[in-house]
């Protein structure tokens, strides 16, 4: 039995010599403020209080965009950075992004012109770094690149570009570039607490999971970047912290592929709530959504709501032949936004308007907090924060180099099926045992990934594995339940657990499945 690559990493991350840089959270944000910190040469340690992406950065819209709606609220610069990070990410990890057509229809004699200007904007923006041109779309033309659309009333379209990917493994990508330049990360260790000494933050304290064991970590900068759950770590400072945010839900659900057989997906530009409606083709299937629900409290399994589904499904039927039903759903996934409150009003009122933009906050005691933003600046977040960082705590102030890094696994080989997302790793996972045998009809993986999930990929659950190492759970919740009982047994064999201990693994991961099911 191989030895669990745990006990290294824990005994990295507690190594009694201060870090230069101590993440909390192993999210979009967290990840990339880690990976920036470690390619400036800056010792980096993250910490993760569950599993990487576990919250609100596995649950996206899987789009790499600029963001038309932001547009139409005329926040031009945020839509720019946003453009210029889109084209960055495609260039540093095209194995995981890739561009996508997206077919605006037309149902109104002016809904052509008038969303083909705002698009022609949209291209302006992107400058050097656009995917392709924008154009006007006969209804024809409309029907061959999305044949599902509905045919009675339509005029045109318009088609335009923007970037799609997979979130989770982008956060394990991230992760294992990050070990690749030096940084340390550890999952299931949340922090209980920061380390003060004359009223600074010079570090924290966490429990790690699997042992119940506490141990302190010191640092001469530490970031707060857990997403909806800042306020949490900002509070460990000061308790009366006021709030920062105000949460809002996205929800979504996935059908089968037959929905959106094209390979283009389709953007209504004007629901009933305001925001714009997606139905994007992913992995062989059709994520359709999102909502923009405002939400009194976190939970790290938030679920959609009995209205955003019947929104969704509403919405998309009225554009698309066949309609999706209720019964067509294999999978329905809710994720909370950071949105960050205007500072003068109490967060109380419409999340559509708040800032989707990032922030960072720096606390009396030195503590860094980043909030806000979205995948598409991931990395630019990382950059202001570092930069930040390095200023406060007085360490070495170097150029960033992310803008051109290859992210791990770097490949333009033009490959179309589910190995892609590994890029260059593929080749070594193919060769494992158990690459050609698949964990279910219904989905492509296979116990060669599962394998390397556990031994590379710091997966140490039955959910790690179906719901964020491979994507099972949200492309098909049904199908990756009858798969639990095997990527348990797996998982079991490789860190040397025993049956009873599998058993659990399996009704856990049911119980957490069936919140996907309708």
């Amino acid at each position: 039995m191989p030895q669990d690559p745990r006990s290294s990493r824990l005994a990295a991350a507690t190594s009694p010599e201060p870090w230069d840089v101590l993440v909390i959270g192993g999210g979009a944000s967290g990840l990339g403020t880690a990976v920036e910190a470690a390619t400036r040469g800056h010792r980096t340690l993250l910490l993760e209080g569950h599993d990487y992406a576990k919250g609100t950065s596995s649950r996206s819209t899987k789009l790499v965009h600029g963001g038309v709606r932001y547009l139409a609220q005329g926040n031009v610069s945020l839509v720019r950075e946003a453009l210029h990070e889109r084209g960055l990410l495609r260039k540093n990890a095209p194995h995981l992004v890739r561009d996508l057509g997206f077919v605006v229809p037309a149902y109104e004699w002016w809904a052509g012109p008038f969303y083909g200007i705002g698009l022609k904007l949209y291209d302006i923006l992107a400058g050097k770094l656009n995917l392709g041109s924008s154009k006007y779309l006969s209804r024809e033309a409309a029907l061959e690149r999305t044949p599902t659309l509905q045919p009675e009333g339509l005029m045109g379209g318009i088609l335009y570009f923007d970037g799609q990917f997979d979130d989770a493994r982008l956060a394990i990508t991230l992760l294992r570039t990050l070990e690749d330049h030096g940084g340390v990360a550890l999952n299931y260790a949340p922090v209980v607490g920061l380390l003060k000494e004359d009223g600074r933050v010079v570090g924290a304290r966490f429990r790690d999971l699997e042992t119940g064991q506490e141990h302190e970590v010191r640092a001469r900068a530490v970031v707060n970047a857990t997403g909806v759950w800042v306020d949490d770590i900002r509070r460990m400072e000061d308790p009366a912290a006021k709030p920062m945010l105000s949460p809002s839900q996205g929800a979504h659900v996935v059908v089968d592929r037959r929905f959106l057989p094209g390979d283009s997906a389709i953007m209504i530009p004007r629901t009933d709530d305001g925001r714009v409606l997606f139905a994007v083709p992913w992995h062989d299937h059709v994520v359709i959504g999102t909502t923009d629900t405002a939400v009194p409290g976190t939970s790290f399994e938030p679920r959609p709501l009995e209205e955003e589904i019947e929104f969704i499904l509403g919405t998309a039927g009225r554009y698309m032949n066949p309609a999706p039903t209720r019964a067509d759903v294999l999978s329905a996934y809710a994720g909370l936004r950071p949105l960050v409150s205007n500072e003068k009003t109490d967060g109380v009122g419409s999340t559509a308007s708040l800032s989707r933009d990032h922030v960072i906050r720096i606390s009396p005691g030195g503590l860094i907090t980043l909030t806000g933003g979205k995948w598409t600046t991931y990395r630019r977040m990382g950059e202001d924060t570092v930069n930040r960082a390095e200023h406060l705590a007085g360490l070495p102030e170097r150029l960033t180099i992310t803008p051109g890094l290859h992210l791990h696994g770097w490949s333009e080989e033009p490959r179309e099926d589910h190995w892609k997302v590994y890029g260059t790793d593929a080749e070594r996972i193919q060769a494992l045992s158990g690459a050609d045998i698949r964990l279910h009809p219904e989905l492509p993986y296979t116990e060669a990934e599962l394998r390397w999930g556990v031994r590379h990929e710091e997966a140490r659950t039955v959910e790690d594995l179906l719901a964020r190492r491979t994507r099972a759970l949200l492309l098909n919740a049904r199908a990756s339940i009858e798969a639990a009982p095997r990527a348990a047994a797996i998982l079991a064999e490789e860190l040397g657990k025993d049956e009873a201990w599998a058993r659990a693994q399996v009704q856990a991961y049911r119980d957490l499945a069936q919140g996907y099911l309708l």
